[in-house]
């Protein structure tokens, strides 16, 4: 079928007519008013011949005159890719000759830069990419314009966004005029301009053919209109509006809030599917400790998976009027727009307090008494670190190398494939409420005393004195395991070449084929094999599966050619820097606050023999979650080899009642295909709401501005002092990242597999965290400075940009004249279409 017209599509045609015409079969579908037309299908296009005879006819029946000639390409207005803009469109087309050249055009621009580019960075194959043509008659429109179901900026369901302009609405989608902008609330209330283009009936209109057509095609749309002179509307276009975040489930207590804990791992790619579920079920286990009766496979509960992120539910606390007024200062530790944010939900009508329900006196009880004994015991073990931090360290270490003994050693009983699920959340389990738990008392108090100074020297330190005292910090297995990198480059400068010219994807093949010199990567792995980029994800390879990132990061180090930016000299650096200042300090505050100068250098001293350790229960816990993740990679080898995966690691992609299912013999192939393609999108995805509203808003863009800083400034948290002036260097992921010595690490977010890339970075600015974080912290232990909370920076920044950053002012400075960033064309509301 060469051509075909618009009425006779339906949603099974995709492959013959491609997305544009496919959505307008939809609305046709639905009672909706389209302009009549056809369309020249891919089939056509794959001939590599237009079928002349065939448009011409189709046009004559059309009635000849002006039409719209618009490209179709089968991954053209997808749920998951919209491909705005990507490809051609020629309007007020008019005599056959012009129609065939435009219909050549469009098939011409599926091959153009930013299509290719579009397609590549989606992960879109060039091969599944074919063109068909929509022609339609042409509308001569009073207004037209751009209408979204869903607020597609706030991600608000039930909030009707519209953008218009006289005339055609090509100047609403390229962004050449200020359209009249429309919100209308899901109540029914309009915002916009008294005296726009359209009156409030033709909103209302154009609202109510909105919701229909979300109600009809399953999902909120982005819709392009017209209407006619008369004011009769037409529809040009609906597709799904890609970039809204997904909802959280359903609950039938009212609205709820959520708070995003991933990143405060530095998390915010999502987790597989079995990696949530495993880390709900160790969560549960958890609150079974302190006997609260946990779901680990509902859907509700504080607890929430949304687009594969760790959400909490605030809800309760905010609705409580003893908690809900610190919140907003508990979210200060996240950034200035966190706290600003949760302050906003105290006026919400919506989250206004309510009188708690009843209670289970007897539950409640007994929680309560399992949570003292376990106060008791942590603040048994704090006052022991604290009268000996050596002793509590040592005492800390060996319950870590007990962990790793537990985790390396499989149970004679586990057998088959359903014990070997089991085994994968027990041993997690057993880490948590066994193995963390005493180490807990010694870490608190690390982390207090090194927060003690803060407040006694108040008044009497200057900004970023404290915190320098904190630098080079000892005990952190994270620094070590950077160090520790570092000398395996040191040791390896003879394969200089070798290592730093070959892409490390091939040097991790060699290095499991046997063919790559010896360079002690081996004993490296041993200690530290189980660790990765977005480590407490079960599903996702640990170093000792793919080492590809570690050779990625001694590349990076071997091009260090400056002896003083050395990591080990500069982290030597930054300890020598601590003890100066440390000295400098007491000796000011003895002057005049003896007392508080000796309690201030006897917590810098507790905090320096203790906060070091911060990272050591996650790093303890990591070994059960590798021994999680082998016993499931055992059980997807074995039924991979019955017939019901395609490949072991498919098993990551279901959750564990769903593999409990598989190993009772049902088949899941097709549910990890649609899994593991929503986890590849949603990994795609470059904004994550910190606080979301079960109606879908992002609490912080539905804000007001915040002050910024001056021309050519950012302003975020400050994380770590110092300053450094370098190429930004924005980065997505840190696997084959190449970062040159004293070049800026851009990120949305980082976790201790990311810190190797510290050791050559001038400095670290990231999207979110707080100061607490694996990122700021390790920063401060190598002496650089950070900055956190900078919302979109890494679309702010373009990347090679020269910066200046402030990590005690917390600000990113310009160099270099320029636009920042590298955004699309925009397109109103909708431009976030192509994020």
């Amino acid at each position: 079928m060469l051509v075909v017209e618009l009425d006779r599509i339906d949603e099974g045609m995709i492959d013959l007519v491609g997305g544009k015409a496919v959505g307008l079969g939809g609305v046709i579908a639905a009672g909706e008013r389209v302009p009549p037309g056809f369309c020249v299908t891919t089939e056509a296009h794959r001939s590599g011949t237009l079928p002349t005879g065939e448009v011409a006819a189709a046009y004559e029946a059309l009635g000849g005159g002006r039409v719209a000639v618009r490209s179709s390409a089968t991954a053209e207005d997808l749920p998951d890719a919209s491909f705005a803009g990507q490809q051609d469109t020629y309007l007020d087309v008019e005599g056959t000759d012009d129609l065939l050249r435009a219909v050549r055009r469009c098939w011409d621009s599926l091959w153009t830069d930013r299509a290719v580019a579009y397609r590549r960075d989606r992960g879109i194959d060039d091969d599944a990419a074919h063109m068909a043509v929509v022609v339609q008659r042409m509308v001569e429109p009073r207004a037209a314009g751009v209408l979204f179901t869903a607020n597609p900026v706030t991600g608000t369901r039930g909030e009707t966004v519209v953008d218009a302009v006289p005339g055609l609405g090509t100047a609403v989608v390229d962004g050449t005029v200020r359209p009249d902008h429309y919100v209308v609330a899901a109540d029914g209330a309009t915002e916009g301009p008294g005296d726009g283009c359209l009156s409030p009936r033709e909103v209302e209109a154009l609202r109510a053919a909105g919701e229909r057509l979300q109600d009809h095609l399953g999902a909120p749309q982005d819709i392009e209109w017209a209407l006619d002179r008369d004011g009769t509307p037409w529809f040009l276009q609906s597709r799904a509006i890609t970039t809204l975040f997904p909802l959280p489930p359903r609950h039938d207590d009212g609205p709820r809030v959520y708070f995003e804990g991933g990143h405060m791992q530095g998390m915010l790619r999502p987790f597989t599917p079995m990696g949530m579920s495993a880390l709900k079920a160790v969560a549960a286990a958890w609150f079974g400790a302190l006997g609260a009766d946990v779901d680990p496979d509902g859907e509700g509960g504080m607890m929430v998976d949304v687009g594969g992120r760790f959400y909490l539910d605030l809800t309760p606390l905010l609705r409580n009027r003893w908690t809900r007024g610190s919140m907003p200062d508990g979210m200060a530790l996240y950034g200035p727009r966190a706290s600003a944010a949760m302050r906003s939900l105290l006026d919400d009508p919506r989250f206004a307090p309510r009188h708690g329900g009843r209670i289970d006196p007897r539950g409640a009880a007994g929680v309560a008494v399992r949570a003292l004994l376990l106060a008791g015991g942590v603040i048994a073990r704090g006052a022991a670190a604290l009268a000996d931090p050596d002793d509590a360290r040592r005492r800390m270490l060996r319950a870590g190398e007990s962990m790793r003994q537990r985790a390396s050693r499989t149970p004679e009983h586990v057998v088959t494939a359903r014990d070997r699920l089991d085994h994968a959340t027990a041993v997690q389990s057993h880490a948590l409420t066994r193995g963390l738990i005493p180490m807990m008392g010694p870490l608190y108090v690390g982390l207090l005393s090194a927060r003690a100074p803060d407040l006694l020297l108040r008044g009497i330190a200057e900004p970023g004195e404290v915190a320098a005292v904190l630098g080079g910090m000892p005990h952190n297995v994270t620094t070590e395991m950077d160090l520790a990198l570092w000398r395996l480059a040191v040791g390896a400068r003879e394969h200089r070449d070798l290592l730093r010219d070959t892409p490390p994807e091939e040097l991790a093949d060699r290095y499991r084929a046997g063919t790559l010199p010896d360079i002690g990567l081996g004993g490296f792995l041993e200690r530290y094999g189980h660790r990765g980029a977005a480590e407490i994800d079960a599903g996702v390879p640990r170093w000792s599966e793919d080492p590809a990132p570690l050779f990625t990061a001694l590349a990076n180090y071997l091009r260090v050619t400056d002896p003083e930016q050395a990591p080990d000299r500069r982290f030597a650096r930054a300890v020598a820097e601590a003890e100066r200042v440390r000295g400098e300090l007491v000796g000011r505050a003895m002057d005049t606050r003896p007392v508080r100068a000796r309690l201030s250098d006897f917590f810098f001293g507790r905090a320096r023999a203790l906060a070091g350790m911060r990272e050591y229960p996650k790093f303890a816990w990591l070994y059960s979650i590798a021994e999680t993740r082998r016993q499931l990679l055992l059980v997807g080898e074995r039924m991979a080899g019955e017939g019901r995966l395609d490949r072991p690691d498919d098993i990551m992609f279901l959750r564990l009642p769903e593999a409990r299912a598989l190993v009772d013999g049902a088949d899941q192939r097709a549910l990890v295909a649609e899994r593991r393609a929503e986890y590849l999108r949603e990994r795609r995805r470059r904004r994550v709401p910190p606080l979301l509203l079960s109606d879908g808003t992002d609490v912080e863009t539905a804000l007001p501005a915040l002050p910024a800083g001056g021309d050519g400034e950012f302003v975020g948290v400050p994380a770590s002092s110092g300053t450094a002036t370098g190429r930004a260097r924005v980065v997505h992921d840190p696997a084959g990242a190449s970062l040159e010595p004293g070049e800026i690490l851009v990120a949305q977010t980082t976790d201790p597999g990311w810190t190797p890339l510290f050791m050559t970075a001038g400095g670290l600015v990231v999207e979110t965290g707080s100061t607490m974080a694996h990122g700021p912290t390790v920063a401060r232990e190598y002496g650089i400075p950070a900055v956190i909370c900078v919302p979109g920076v890494t679309e702010l920044l373009r990347d090679g940009q020269m910066v200046t950053i402030d990590g005690g002012a917390g600000t990113i400075r310009l160099e270099e004249p320029g636009v920042p960033g590298d955004a699309e064309a925009p397109r109103g509301p909708g431009e976030t279409q192509a994020p």
